[in-house]
């Protein structure tokens, strides 16, 4: 799962435990006594949501399915997906906007650390959580992450593998996301 999910999941929370989720994958390490015990509670549940998904035999099959060359980078654009199929299945909602404009409003007034650093400050200004609904824009996404990558761009190399199994991995979403409300207990507001 990527922010536009994350942010989904823990809608109800508070502030802190909201950017905990979003800035998770900024933070490196177990020792987070440096942060409020909100947020670091977020950066908990954000890795332990990701390790479910990453376990889902749904994902599996679908890491199966990428090519093999660019298989190891194919969580990082599983996840970008799975954020376009909720941005897609929701837009317009009421509870999207609300979302989407907390985000961006904890994004803006805090900085994130390390490598999310400059890139939070682009994903407000460009409005990625809404853009994520197009999915053409996501896969500019995905090969822009790519560069941020030393060596070659092999999440470049996975979109034309995103675009030909784009059914196969909207089957998969439609599985895994009820399911992990499911799991955390939650009711699904995206429905």
């Amino acid at each position: 799962m990527n922010f536009l999910a994350h942010a989904w999941l823990v809608s109800a929370g508070s502030d802190d435990f909201l950017y905990g989720n979003l800035i998770a994958d900024g933070v490196k390490g177990q020792d987070l006594s440096a942060w409020p015990d909100a947020t670091a509670q977020g950066i908990q549940h954000h890795r332990r949501v990701d390790a479910w998904v990453d376990r889902h035999p749904n994902v599996a099959g679908a890491r199966r399915r990428a090519p093999t060359a660019q298989r190891r980078y194919a969580g990082i654009a599983l996840d970008m997906v799975w954020d376009h199929f909720l941005a897609r299945d929701t837009a317009g909602m009421v509870a999207q906007e609300e979302i989407v404009q907390r985000c961006y409003r904890l994004l803006s007034a805090r900085s994130a650390p390390n490598r999310l650093a400059s890139m939070m400050p682009l994903l407000v200004q460009h409005d990625w959580l809404r853009g994520y609904a197009d999915f053409e824009f996501t896969c500019r996404a995905v090969a822009g992450i790519g560069r941020r990558l030393s060596g070659p761009n092999h999440l470049a190399a996975l979109v034309p593998w995103l675009q030909h199994d784009y059914q196969a991995l909207e089957q998969d979403f439609q599985t895994l996301w009820p399911e992990l409300f499911s799991t955390l207990g939650l009711a699904d507001t995206s429905a």
